[in-house]
């Protein structure tokens, strides 16, 4: 039997669609398919992230989420893209990402041999490249990262009125839906989660947001957007009561707090690097035992985080192959995988944790290097480190949850935002069309589609 956070035969057996939720994904397809296409982003992201992920329609034993069906219209919005390609050239950061998604569901499917297994991990992998290439496909310039992350601040603003309404009245709203529950209680606090499948999630979108909002107020001239987004996602991030978010939070202003030291760096990361070995030779326990340390709420699992990074370390010779079926027999509430580089490790193997650092890497390597081509330029400088801010504090909620509603699409726009900002260091954004890099002279604007009538 699968672990219970797998569920390959488990999930809705029967639709389950709220008739409004029904209807905003009817709209919203006709207008990703009828717009022009820098604004589909709009009825996009606020479909996803506004319906709840329990929210599906089951064909022949298949779960089509609204993100799913959204994604299948996007993707024939891409097909009938005109020009030599819809979102030009892949580059290093695409193929890193598309290298991950296809051997993620291949290993998973390899080790499970099982028809229901292989139904989800295409479901995984239509979530993955499907949701990628809609959102690179939308994002195309600086206007339309203006446009993106302004409209990430429009969310979470919205976002933070309801989970406040969560902890006023005790019910989350998007529970009348259907799909998830009313509301999370622990250790006698609310914990708010919105329309996401759970608080830490909530959170996470709020913490990893703010150094975006940061330059939306000081490098891109909208202020009054910038300013309500950071309202909103310092609610979202306090409101679901996590460290993991609260962490995030803090590492992304830690990062902000960074750039008059930006130029230092190299050195910077290799002091870190020195002195976590340092202190793994002085502490009686490994180092990577300081998160059983982080209790930032009274109330974190911050010891069953330390437990998955210790069991996944002393069991690798079971899954850095093809990953390993019984790692919730290790210890304790084990299956809760709730560190997206143990999950990918113990799940995907060896291969599949790796290409998921390299996506990481790669973007961090990419921003590093245009900001090193735009040096003296303190606006584009800004921006390049903003991104690289956002990040970090991704990465330092890695280690506190895994991505597996909502949350993973915000991760892709940000991929898709660094590679449009990083394609031509020399020119990042401009007017002008870049040299040698997408524009709208290389791939003219396609006409506008009729709903229904594309092929």
């Amino acid at each position: 039997m699968e672990p219970a956070n797998l569920r390959f035969g488990g999930g809705a057996s029967d639709t389950l669609l709220h008739p409004l939720v029904g209807a905003v994904m009817i709209v919203a397809i006709i207008l990703i398919l009828a717009l022009p296409r820098k604004y589909i982003m709009m009825p996009l992201l606020l479909a996803i992230f506004f319906v709840p992920k329990g929210q599906v329609i089951v064909m022949a034993g298949a779960h089509f989420t609204v993100a799913r069906m959204l994604f299948l219209a996007g993707l024939v919005r891409v097909a009938n893209a005109r020009g030599t390609g819809p979102t030009g050239e892949f580059d290093s950061i695409d193929r890193v990402f598309i290298m991950w998604a296809c051997c993620y569901p291949v290993v998973l499917s390899l080790q499970w041999m099982d028809s229901r297994a292989l139904i989800k991990n295409l479901g995984d992998f239509l979530d993955a490249m499907g949701g990628y290439m809609v959102i690179r496909f939308a994002i195309r310039d600086r206007e339309d990262v203006i446009r993106a992350i302004s409209l990430f601040a429009v969310i979470g603003a919205l976002m933070a009125l309801c989970m406040l309404n969560e902890q006023v009245t005790g019910a989350n709203i998007f529970g009348r839906l259907g799909g998830m529950p009313d509301t999370t209680i622990r250790d006698g606090k609310i914990r708010s989660q919105g329309a996401f499948a759970v608080f830490i999630t909530a959170g996470t979108y709020g913490a990893t947001l703010i150094p975006l909002l940061v330059w939306l107020c000081s490098g891109a001239g909208r202020r009054v957007t910038g300013v309500l987004g950071i309202l909103g996602a310092t609610v979202m991030t306090v409101t679901c009561h996590a460290s993991t978010t609260i962490a995030a939070y803090g590492a992304g202003i830690l990062a902000l707090c960074l750039w008059p030291v930006r130029k230092q760096m190299r050195l910077l990361r290799w002091g870190i690097v020195v002195a976590l070995a340092g202190l793994h030779l002085a502490m009686k326990g490994p180092v990577w035992s300081l998160i059983e340390k982080i209790d930032l709420t009274g109330s974190s699992s911050s010891y069953h985080r330390y437990m998955l990074i210790d069991n996944c370390l002393r069991h690798i010779s079971d899954w850095w192959l093809l990953g390993v079926k019984n790692y919730d027999s290790w210890g304790f509430d084990m299956w809760d995988l709730s560190d997206q580089y143990v999950a990918y490790a113990v799940t995907g193997g060896l291969l599949t944790v790796c290409l998921f650092i390299g996506i990481i890497s790669r973007s961090f390597g990419r921003i590093g290097s245009a900001r090193k081509a735009v040096e003296g330029d303190r606006k584009e400088e800004w921006l390049l480190w903003c991104l690289g801010c956002s990040i970090f504090a991704h990465v330092v909620a890695y280690f506190g949850i895994g991505y597996f509603d909502q949350m993973q699409f915000a991760w892709f726009a940000l991929l898709a935002i660094i590679r449009c900002s990083t394609l031509d260091p020399n020119k990042l954004m401009t007017d002008r069309p870049p040299r040698g890099a997408m524009s709208e002279a290389a791939f003219p604007e396609e006409p506008v589609l009729q709903p229904f009538h594309v092929g």
